[in-house]
């Protein structure tokens, strides 16, 4: 199985070249309107927050509020069902985060130089210039403060994929063929199937102890290693930790599951 994210610059045409390699691959598309669809099968409030916090910079409230930290989390196990199934373009959204390490993924960055993508948004939008270069800088900084404040990584450190694209610099063509070439590679390797789904298990675990209104859990993380997915996290009280405990191995379900909860004191 082969899986492609996608991180662009606003204008680089980075979501032509998406759409581009899923149609000629039949692979599946994930951007913000699939997302979308996920949520809403989540939940409509979830719906309702995904179109109002999706890639948007979280104020110093919204960042630590429940609400963000379920949909952060939604996302977040949305991107690696999908990726569980290979063949599969994900659009941003911190997917090249999600997928470091795995051996079927291969993350791409596409940029272009900001008299380009101002050109490019101009005839896209209809705008003027003035408009154009406002929508670029408005719609990169707010998803590098996305990027920022749930995974706590740089959008455009380029040492974060596994090859950058300046569309200035090769054709789209170009670019296109070489996609295609190396995700026709990764079907060929060997799968690593198993560490995927045991990242998509701890997500899966994750979210839905963060979408529980029944449960608040002041301080949560979920990862997974050799032995099996890890929840840490603190609690208040003897009774919350049985019950954060019981709906994590419930939601684990065949997965092994280590608890390492705390009280606070």
């Amino acid at each position: 199985m082969a899986i492609l994210t996608i991180s662009r610059e606003f204008g680089s045409g980075g979501r032509e070249i998406g759409h581009a390699v899923a149609a000629l691959l039949n692979y599946e598309y994930v951007d913000k309107e699939r997302i979308l669809s996920d949520l809403r099968a989540a939940g409509s409030e979830w719906e309702k927050w995904g179109k109002e916090l999706d890639e948007h910079c979280p104020t110093v409230w919204e960042k630590y509020d429940w609400s963000f930290r379920g949909f952060s989390a939604l996302i977040q196990s949305c991107i690696l069902n999908h990726a569980l199934g290979g063949k599969v373009v994900i659009m941003g959204r911190g997917g090249n985060f999600l997928l470091k390490g795995i051996l079927s993924a291969w993350r791409v960055r596409i940029v272009a130089p900001v008299e380009k993508r101002i050109e490019s948004i101009m005839m896209r939008e209809s705008v003027d210039q003035k408009t154009a270069k406002w929508l670029m800088e408005k719609t990169d900084n707010e998803r590098a403060c996305f990027i920022r404040s749930v995974y706590g990584r740089q959008w455009d450190d380029p040492d974060e994929y596994d090859i950058v694209f300046d569309t200035h610099r090769r054709q789209e063509e170009e670019i296109i063929k070489i996609i295609r070439d190396n995700l026709l590679e990764k079907e060929q390797l060997v799968s690593d199937a198993e560490p995927l789904r045991m990242r998509a298990g701890a997500a899966r675990v994750k979210a839905g102890l963060l979408t529980n209104h029944k449960l608040f859990i002041p301080t949560l993380d979920v990862s997974c290693d050799e032995s099996g997915i890890v929840l840490r996290g603190v609690v208040h009280n003897p009774k919350e930790h049985k019950a954060v405990e019981e709906e994590a191995r419930r939601l684990a379900g065949d997965s092994p599951i280590r608890c390492e909860l705390h009280y606070r004191r």
